[in-house]
Parts: C-alpha cells; structure tokens; sequence
C-alpha cells in the first residue's frame, strides 16, 4: 500500500491506539493526534475484561467485533510483554437463561455453571469461564511501542474541529471518546462515571464479575501487581472527583466477596467518564476541508465496552479506509 494516503487518528485511547496499529500494520501511513498521552486517557482507568456485551442494538456488529477481538487477545495472551492474560473467571448475578444460551454467550472460553457451593453468600447463580484480563497500564504501553514499530508518531495535538486534522490529511478516524458528541455534534454521547480502588494483590488469580442492571456491582480483576475493584456506572455525570462513600462501598462489597483483600493495601483511587451512545458508531462519510472533500472515519461511543469491541472495530476501520480511497 505504498500509494496510500495519509490518516490522521484522532484520539489515543485503546480505540484510537488498536486502530492506528492495524491501519499502520496494513501499510497505512499513519499519524495519532490526541489531547493527552495515553497514559492519561479514560481507558488507563478500565478494568479490564473481555466480555460480550449484553443485548443491544446492532446486535450482529457487536457480535463480529467481540468474536474478533477475542481472537487477538488470545493471540496476545501468549505475548508476556502485551499486559495481556487469561484468567480463571467467576461471574453471578442476572444472567437469564436467554443470555445464557445467546451466540454471544457461545463466544465465552470453558462458560459452564459454577457450583452451588462455590458461590459467595447471596448469589443463587453464577458460571465460571476463562477471559481475556488487560493490565491497561501495561497494554496501552504495548499498544504504544507497536505503533511506534509500525513508523507511526504520536503527537500530543488537541483538535477543535475534525476539519484541523482534514487539512493534514484525506482521511481522518475520529476515536475521540466523550470528546466526540462536540466534535460532531452527536447530543447522543453521554458520559458515564465510573470509579475504581486499586489495591496491592494478596495472591488473588481468579476475577469476579456481579451482572447486574443497577448502578454499581461488585467486581474484581487481579492483574500480577495490584487489584482493581469496582463497579459504579453514574450516567450524565461529568464531575470526575473520586467518592469516598464509593470507596468505601466498594471495598465493603469486594472484601465480603474475597476476605482475602481485607489485608491488602490501597495504592490509589481512579476515576474516569465512559463514552457511552445508544449504538456504537463505525461508519464513514465525507468531510469538507479547505482543499476539497475529505472521508471521516467514525469510531466512538464504545461506554464500558472499549477494550472488548476494540480489535474488531478496528478491523472495519481498515476496512473503510479502504472505501475512502475507492470513492
């Protein structure tokens, strides 16, 4: 693709990072723009887990990506240095039988009910399983040194309007989080608060998912230096300050769970905004510049399922480059 045309990533979280990689690693030349290093992106703060999202519209895309997207993170489980691991999992709460039995459930490693007597106290169900587990901290500092391998810079550059990075070049992919309902002037996008308390890891291995429809769950994800504990999803807050009545029922709820973290220490508290939207947005369309027409590449409006859906959206992102040269 030595004819390729130039694109501008904007944004350098995990969609903006996995999709500048695979349009870099298709041939593309490619650059990243982003108001913050990725460090200081909202996906540090994820979790994070692989897991199919529950039903939602555009329920055959979310499936394609979330299939492909577990295929990587197998790949890259095998890769010490990605961050990336396949943990032992232990998820209860409400899973209906639908679900259950649903393709995306099919998608799920080693998925088989959990034993009664494994169950913690007040759960009448649950199902063990072997997911994808990311260090983000880890794994955005992989992605960073395979985009870097690939020739492609990333340039702390904040844009105002996605024409600024249009007059750099033909194509732009618009993978600006929350950012992007300004940009776009998409009122869809809406941010969700979510806090974590990270603590020391007293040997933990296996994660542990509460499914729930409520605001806050219990969850924990043991990566080899630390433990991050949730969960809390406060819709159309966009004040980022840290909770200490959170904290404190998060650790209630995870040490009930694991009494084991009763002894482990508290290394810092993150908070961060998801980008949510009733549907994720993957398309393309035309964009004006001051030396004619340009094609936008949308990807954004991930909520709390970035990191799961991010190999396959960036997958047709590659895709629709290469509509954009064919227009």
């Amino acid at each position: 693709m030595a004819s390729a045309q130039q694109i501008v990533v904007v944004g350098a979280g995990v969609s903006g990072l996995t999709s500048a990689v695979c349009l870099a690693e298709a041939g593309w030349p490619v650059r990243v723009w982003t108001a913050a290093p990725p460090q200081q992106s909202t996906s540090k703060v994820a979790g994070a887990v692989w897991l199919p999202p529950r039903p939602a519209q555009r329920a055959s895309a979310t499936l394609a990506w979330t299939g492909h997207s577990l295929r990587v993170f197998r790949e890259l489980a095998d890769h010490p240095d990605s961050g990336v691991q396949l943990a032992p999992a232990m998820a209860v709460g409400e899973l209906t039988a639908t679900e259950a039995m649903s393709s995306a459930a099919e998608l799920i490693p080693d998925l088989r009910p959990a034993d009664q007597a494994d169950l913690p106290g007040g759960f009448g169900n649950g199902f063990r399983a072997t997911l994808p587990m990311i260090d983000m901290p880890h794994y955005l500092d992989y992605l960073t040194r395979r985009l870097a391998a690939a020739g492609c810079d990333i340039e702390v550059r904040p844009v105002h309007s996605l024409a600024e990075a249009a007059d750099a070049a033909p194509i732009v992919v618009n993978c600006t989080g929350l950012a992007a309902g300004r940009l776009v002037g998409d009122d869809s996008v809406q941010p969700l608060f979510g806090q974590h308390v990270i603590l020391t890891n007293p040997g933990l291995r296996q994660l542990f998912l509460e499914i729930n429809g409520g605001p806050e769950w219990t969850c924990y994800f043991p990566h080899p230096q630390r433990v991050v504990c949730g969960g809390i999803s406060v819709a159309g807050r966009w004040d980022t300050a840290a909770d200490p009545a959170v904290t404190e029922r998060i650790l209630q709820r995870c040490k009930q769970i694991e009494p084991r973290l009763a002894d482990a220490e508290v290394i810092e508290i993150i908070t961060g905004l998801r980008p949510d939207r009733p549907t994720v947005r993957v398309e393309g369309e035309p964009l004006n510049r001051a030396s004619g027409e340009a094609w936008c590449i949308h990807n954004y409006g991930h909520g709390g399922n970035g990191v799961t859906l991010s190999w396959g959206c960036a997958r047709d992102v590659v895709r629709l480059a290469g509509q954009g040269t064919a227009r």
